[in-house]
């Protein structure tokens, strides 16, 4: 007998639900669909929230951003990887701590230098790291960036909080030079800097060798494409295999794109697995 429209509506409302639910499966973050929609909808402020995981509990302000987080590293599990005990990890723009947070879950043993410039996510850092008694870990709040200096940071106290080295406003951070803290070898490099990327890079570029594993987080203008593919030439050249996905949807109609006033700050972001 044929199914009716209403049955076979049903059926299909009823299986994108089960998809959206295993999407967000109580078993990687402890955490149920409905608590995480609720987080979701949850306006910025600047009173600091606890939640409860099974990574621990996490301390937060902007709960967009911490949705966006969970549902990256938790739920998509984006770092996930198999590490040797004892691995050496540089987390470059680690925010509030999620991906600490995660990767001592993979590795517990792992030796992790931490890095995040923006006074209140470090203030958050700090306080999740501590609070679920982390060890292993060096926290530093310094902007990564081809040479120890200060320079004038966005302090935005969320995702996008980021380095400008044109701006004239802002506040003054200390910089750490990454290729420092690649003297040996390095099994996770994570560079999430939101658009310095590309000096940093450079600076960087005879020590890749050095590193296993990188995920770097692109951020970029049109007019930066060449940057994009000299970046791309480094990684092969220092005999990295990648793999690209959108970091960000900017443009969902790229040869149709509307001049609305909403002025975007980057064309492209992509997110770059690197591996051997």
């Amino acid at each position: 007998m044929q199914k009716s429209f209403t049955s076979n509506l049903a059926e299909g409302i009823k299986h994108q639900f089960s998809k959206i639910s295993k999407a967000f499966n109580d078993e990687d973050h402890g955490l149920s669909f409905f608590k995480l929609k609720y987080l979701k909808h949850l306006p910025k402020g600047d009173e600091i929230r606890t939640l409860q995981t099974k990574f621990g509990n996490i301390h937060f302000t902007s709960a967009p951003d911490l949705y966006h987080s969970l549902e990256e590293i938790f739920s998509d599990k984006i770092y996930r990887q198999t590490l040797p005990p004892n691995s050496y990890i540089l987390d470059c723009g680690s925010n509030i701590g999620l991906s600490v947070l995660y990767l001592k879950s993979i590795c517990p043993t792992a030796i992790i230098e931490a890095f995040e410039p923006d006074a209140a996510n470090f203030s958050l850092l700090k306080r999740n790291i501590e609070s679920n008694g982390l060890t292993g870990v060096t926290l530093n709040q310094k902007a990564i960036w081809k040479e120890n200096t200060t320079l004038i940071f966005e302090n935005k106290g969320t995702l996008a909080s980021k380095l400008d080295v044109n701006a004239s406003n802002g506040t003054e951070v200390e910089t750490a030079r990454l290729r420092d803290y690649i003297n040996k070898e390095v099994d996770f490099l994570k560079i999430d800097i939101e658009g310095a990327e590309y000096p940093v890079m450079q600076d960087i570029e005879d020590k890749l060798y050095l590193v296993k594993t990188m995920f770097l987080e692109y951020h970029g203008t049109f007019d930066q494409n060449n940057e994009l593919i000299n970046m791309l030439n480094m990684l092969n050249k220092a005999g990295f295999k990648f793999y690209i996905r959108e970091a960000d949807p900017t443009y969902k109609t790229p040869f149709h794109r509307p001049h609305d006033g909403d002025t975007k700050v980057y064309d492209i972001q992509l997110n770059i697995f690197c591996f051997r």
